[in-house]
């Protein structure tokens, strides 16, 4: 297993200061925000002085009801190849649903949810995943996300729910210290039990990042210092495990380099005060004169070799097996009819999986960024919660992405926005849903003053190619939003 150390979220804002920060072994970039032809200057900066970069998918969904699109596999991989990167990472999440798996609308997320822990969604995950590796050049590691809401009927914890998953493929970890504390909060699940299940032999690294905590609620922002009782969760592990590496996550309300520093800093003497090797060298030592049986499960895991290769169990990724032995050919007078072959039980089960893990996903998420019922057994409060949430996130990545938005409305954007994404939800990327709003506020005859509404059309028309939609394009626009409303 690749040893990476201590390193950094690579953004664009802070870019300037990851290339002077002194004890950076390595840094971790949003895969979807570069180009594998055209890579920024100061990650290539980075690479010619033998730091380490890692690309870190956010769009995959591998835990959505549906195969990974290739072109997307592609993509990753390409950018892998290009940043000579020694794995990729992803997440344990989906991002999209409906489609024709369901005869539904497709509805995109623009964030990262939680799969149920069942069994479905055990096995579409491992397929999933399955395919993924097969595309992949390199090797592939999956997060634990954050969640704000439970899915009911769960079947396993969170520790079993990614054990079984390596046992089954194989796939390394990427743990995240912060999105343990996040699920401590917000559902009350016990980050020392989930280190305690999980194969930490298995972490290709680990994530640290800051947040804040509203009204009960742990909100996993990316944006504020990183809070004793991550670092606790990180010495928790750090005592189990040496992980071979450690990563501070910061995406926005950037600090300046001192301050990331010091974060820096304090992740590393973190990290080196739980002295797992020279503890583990002991306990190893002891275990080698008495058995290793005289370790406990969970510290046997500790003090194992990260390096040591996984010992995948009978379900991980094996093809083929013993053919099955068929009927002894018997002539007969007359020609027969030959039945097409029924299509293997194991494959019938998982497209079943597929299809009500799917309908599952696509009425959660239609309650989520469409305004339909809450699906039976979840938190309507908490769905309401994630619903202003992820809707709050698209207003600050479309503002980001058509940053001319606010500064046509100015003050009325955000307010504007959030009404209309609580019942439109984002079919496309963010600036397909830049230009879907500024189209509906325009449909409205919005904003009211005329030189903001003059500069607004100005700016959909350069960007859309069109003129203002006629009444028969708005009625079959409104068909469509009411279907999706359905």
């Amino acid at each position: 297993m690749t040893e990476l150390g201590i390193g950094i979220g690579w953004r664009p804002e802070i870019a300037e200061a990851v290339e002077g920060l002194s004890g950076v072994d390595w840094v971790e970039v949003v895969a979807e925000n570069i180009c594998a032809d055209h890579l920024p200057d100061s990650l290539t900066g980075l690479r010619e002085r033998g730091v380490t970069v890692v690309p870190h998918g956010v769009s995959l969904g591998l835990g959505g009801a549906d195969r990974p699109d290739p072109a997307r596999l592609a993509a990753l991989g390409e950018k892998a190849v290009a940043l000579g990167a020694p794995l990729v990472t992803e997440h344990i999440a989906f991002v999209r649903a409906g489609g024709p798996l369901t005869a539904s609308p497709l509805l995109e997320a623009g964030h990262l949810l939680p799969v149920p822990r069942t069994r479905d969604a055990l096995d579409v995950l491992c397929e999933n995943v399955r395919i993924a590796q097969d595309a992949l050049p390199v090797p592939l590691a999956l997060e634990n996300i954050a969640a704000l809401v439970a899915w009911p009927g769960e079947e396993m914890s969170e520790g079993r729910f990614l054990a079984e998953l390596v046992e089954r493929t194989g796939v390394r970890l990427l743990i995240d210290v912060a999105n343990l504390h996040t699920n401590h909060v917000n559902r009350g699940e016990d980050p020392a039990r989930a280190l305690s299940e999980l194969p930490v032999e298995a972490i290709a690294y680990v994530h640290v990042a800051g947040g804040v905590e509203r009204d009960g609620v742990w909100h996993d922002t990316h944006a504020h210092p990183v809070s004793r009782a991550v670092l606790d969760v990180l010495a928790d592990l750090a005592s189990r495990v040496s992980p071979p590496g450690v990563l501070l996550e910061r995406d926005d309300d950037f600090p300046p380099a001192e301050e990331l520093s010091v974060e820096l800093d304090v992740i590393r003497s973190t990290v080196a005060a739980a002295g797992v090797r020279s503890a583990g060298t002991e306990e190893v030592a002891t275990a080698h004169q008495h058995g290793a049986r005289s370790l406990g499960p969970a510290r046997r895991r500790a003090v194992a070799d990260p390096a040591r290769p996984l010992l995948i169990g009978a379900g991980a990724r094996v093809s083929g097996g013993p053919m099955p032995s068929g009927p002894v050919p018997v002539p007969v007078p007359v020609p027969v009819a030959v039945p097409v072959p029924a299509p293997a039980p194991e494959q019938e089960s998982r497209d079943g999986a597929r299809q009500r893990l799917g309908l599952a996903q696509a009425s959660l998420l239609s309650a989520l960024v469409a305004g339909t019922p809450a699906p039976e057994g979840f938190d309507s409060r908490r769905l309401g919660v994630q619903s202003r949430a992820l809707a709050a996130k698209r207003a600050g990545v479309v503002a980001k992405v058509a940053p001319e938005l606010p500064e046509i409305l100015g003050t009325g954007f955000r307010p504007a926005f959030l009404a209309y994404a609580r019942t439109r939800p984002m079919t496309g990327g963010y600036r397909r849903d830049a230009l879907d709003f500024a189209e509906h506020l325009l449909l409205a005859g919005r904003p009211e003053d005329p030189v903001a509404r003059r500069g607004l059309t100005e700016w959909w028309q350069d960007r859309s190619g069109s003129r203002p939609p006629n009444r028969a394009t708005r009625l079959a626009r409104a068909a469509r939003h009411a279907l999706v409303r359905r």
